[in-house]
């Protein structure tokens, strides 16, 4: 058995079947194989929820399949019931549309250190070249540089710099609590200092910022943001925009919260585990 921390990589989705089988495929080609994956399912319409259990078919890492009737936009519920059902002692958080290059797990598990938070990336994809990455028709992994500077030149990624691999090192620690760049779509976290925050704030209902009040409450705790820009960039398909109809409501919350000191989520993640409303499926390998 491997002495190293088991990572639990939670994928959160909704109604995205067809990214959903891209990530588990790319999943599958890791170089650290030292994981688990837990899809978080935000209430998907039972033909998705049939199509990931076919896509789980074919992986070779332990996998379960939670899922919560839809109630609107409720990422963090959805996020707090995957952790709940995770059982590694370290979390990486990824959302169910960014595609994780082969080292993705290696190099989460090279930057995670006592008392931070990893900070990751993404190289947003057009909406012309996703099509050809969820028909088959392109992969975005195991690709060289050159394969990406292709793709910016033809405008369908977003970035090409990031995705070199840049050493660890103090200067990845941010000093303080900063706003930008937090993406709860590609992070990684201990366990530990997740339960310890009472994990995401169900509170925070629709699009928006439920990522930054739970780094706000990490940093509150003495839990350190670290950036893992250069070394965890993951490739963001394309997709339409959710409401941002709350974005505001939920940006007031935080900013409320910023001078509070305040560390667990009222409405978190121990309140999601004593509602039984949810169903989970776990794989012959889990």
């Amino acid at each position: 058995m491997s002495d190293k921390p088991l990572i639990s990589v939670v994928l959160t989705t909704y109604n995205r079947s067809e990214t959903i089988a891209v990530v588990l495929a790319a999943l599958q080609q890791q170089t650290d194989t030292h994981f688990e994956v837990v899809i978080a399912d935000d209430g998907s319409r039972p033909e998705h929820r049939a199509r990931i259990v076919e896509s789980a078919a074919g992986c070779s890492f332990p996998l379960a399949h939670v899922w919560h009737p839809d109630v609107g936009f409720t990422v963090s519920r959805a996020r707090n019931l995957g952790v709940a059902q995770a059982r590694g002692s370290y979390l990486v958080l990824l959302d169910g549309d960014c595609v994780p290059d082969t080292d993705f797990i290696a190099q989460h598990r090279r930057l995670m250190q006592s008392a931070c938070l990893v900070n990751g990336s993404r190289c947003l994809l057009s909406q012309r070249f996703t099509q050809q990455v969820i028909s088959g028709l392109a992969t975005v992994v195991g690709k060289r540089y050159s394969y990406w500077l292709q793709q910016w030149r033809a405008g369908d990624a977003s970035k090409i710099a990031p995705l070199l691999r840049m050493p660890d090192g103090p200067l990845r620690l941010e000093s303080g609590f900063r706003w930008r760049g937090i993406r709860s779509c590609n992070m990684g976290v201990w366990r530990a200092d997740f339960e310890r925050v009472n994990g995401f704030d169900t509170s925070f209902r629709g699009w928006g910022h439920e990522d930054a009040d739970l780094v706000l409450r990490l940093f509150h705790a003495g839990i350190r943001r670290k950036n893992g820009f250069f070394a965890t960039e993951v490739f963001h398909l394309w997709h339409e925009e959710a409401s941002r109809e709350r974005a505001s409501a939920n940006e007031t919350t935080v900013r409320e919260r910023m001078h509070s000191g305040l560390v667990r989520a009222v409405q978190g993640l121990d309140e999601c585990r004593a509602v039984a409303d949810f169903e989970t499926v776990t794989f012959a390998n889990w």
